[in-house]
């Protein structure tokens, strides 16, 4: 079963080119090229739409339709198109070759899985599932059917990581933030599973070596999940990485620092800029000559240092690229081919694994420390009746931060 992990802890990373995604040299329910890929996307909104215009553009795929519970929108998307639009997602198993679900992430377990039953291969919006329970259903109800199933970890695709992620090998300490403006979607869900998931992924591929400790923060702020998170991760190996995720900032931000023997990197996601500082070779001598440098003007010593002792690049992208459209063509290319997608079921349930401790964290540690937290706000759109706010992540409003192993310290008045 890939499960993303071997018995022995050590993280199984995808399958050689060549391979069943399943690992195994079994027959696998492929499409060849000559064969004209029939695909439908279940979830037509903010991001499934774009799904559909993709897929729809891609050589050698036809797209046969499009689900989504409002039928207008269906129809929107559908019809330029020139796809069918269904308001119920089972019209489209008996008619396509593979799907791609970009449903509220309650709901992957279920579409995606009847889908996956059938024999049908799937590309699921990141994260794979709600729970690590449901996700790896997913994974093996794919591996039983010999099938695809890609996960939407879309900045595995952005050209900035792909460019400067072995830049800095081995890292020993990263820090990443993913800070986000709240936009009333996604609300399902927390910024965990929303945002952080994404650097949770990025570093789990990059560090190779297994988590053994995860401390996490986090509170709510609009919604019922947590809008802020803060969490530390430790690694087998000894790395350890820092991150933090908020849907409720003021400044959008996607970024990630290393730092490691061979050097450091700092990489901008959003920008598609990254700098890479590495020492000169008599600095990892232990040796900086000084001499000739006018000590008394801070300039001189500046540009001594990062342009002799340390050597500064800067990486951008030659070309633009579109990473849903890199994803999705990754996706059709490992159905047409019988091997692995760049993100398997198997790593994006290792994220979810991690994910699922930060989220486990959360219920340890509060921010307020024992202040008093107003609930969710009651939403107040276009003169409707407010809403209710859904129960907290922690429940209670008054929580005291406590080291974890004994219960919550709670205020009598919650």
């Amino acid at each position: 079963m890939p499960s993303g992990r071997t018995g022995s802890g050590r993280r199984r990373r995808g399958t050689r080119e060549g391979r069943s995604p399943r690992g195994d040299d079994r027959e696998e329910r492929t499409v060849t090229t000559r064969d004209r890929l029939r695909v439908g996307v279940v979830g037509v909104g903010h991001l499934g739409r774009h799904h559909a215009r993709i897929l729809s553009g891609l050589e050698g795929v036809e797209l046969v339709g499009v689900a989504d519970l409002r039928a207008d929108q269906a129809r929107t998307v559908a019809e330029p198109l020139g796809a069918a639009a269904f308001a119920d997602y089972r019209e489209l198993l008996g008619r396509v070759d593979a799907v791609s679900v970009a449903v509220p992430t309650t709901s992957h377990r279920e579409v995606a899985g009847a889908f996956l039953s059938r024999g049908i291969h799937a590309m699921v919006e990141k994260p794979l599932a709600a729970s690590v329970l449901e996700g790896r259903e997913l994974v093996e109800l794919a591996d039983r059917a010999g099938v695809v199933l890609a996960v939407g970890h879309v900045e595995r695709f952005n050209p900035i990581w792909e460019l400067s992620r072995d830049r800095c090998p081995r890292p020993r300490y990263i820090d990443a933030e993913r800070l986000g403006v709240y936009t009333f979607r996604s609300t399902d869900i927390g910024a965990v599973l929303d945002l952080m998931i994404h650097d949770i992924d990025l570093i789990l591929s990059l560090v190779g070596s297994p988590v053994v400790s995860v401390s996490a923060l986090g509170t709510p702020v609009f919604g019922g999940h947590e809008d802020l998170a803060q969490a530390r991760l430790e690694f087998e190996d000894g790395c350890v990485a820092d991150i933090a995720a908020s849907r409720a900032s003021y400044q959008p931000s996607r970024r990630m620092r290393l730092w490691g023997a061979e050097g450091y990197a700092s990489i901008d996601f959003a920008s598609r800029q990254a700098t890479i500082v590495r020492p000169s070779e008599s600095l990892r001598r232990g040796e900086m000559d000084l001499r000739g440098v006018d000590l008394s003007r801070p300039d001189a010593v500046r540009d001594h240092l990062f342009g002799t002792v340390l050597r500064v690049e800067t990486l951008a992208p030659e070309a633009p690229a579109d990473q849903l459209t890199a994803e999705l063509t990754d996706f059709v290319r490992a159905i047409r081919t019988g091997t692995a997608p760049r993100v398997p079921g198997s790593e994006a349930l290792d994220a979810l694994r991690v994910a699922e401790q930060i989220l486990a964290g959360l219920r340890s540690y509060r921010l307020d420390a024992g202040t008093e937290v107003p609930g969710a706000p009651h939403v107040r759109t276009s003169g409707a009746p407010a809403t209710e706010p859904r129960p907290s992540l922690a429940g209670p409003k008054l929580w005291k931060l406590r080291p974890p192993g004994g219960p919550p310290s709670r205020s009598p008045r919650a």
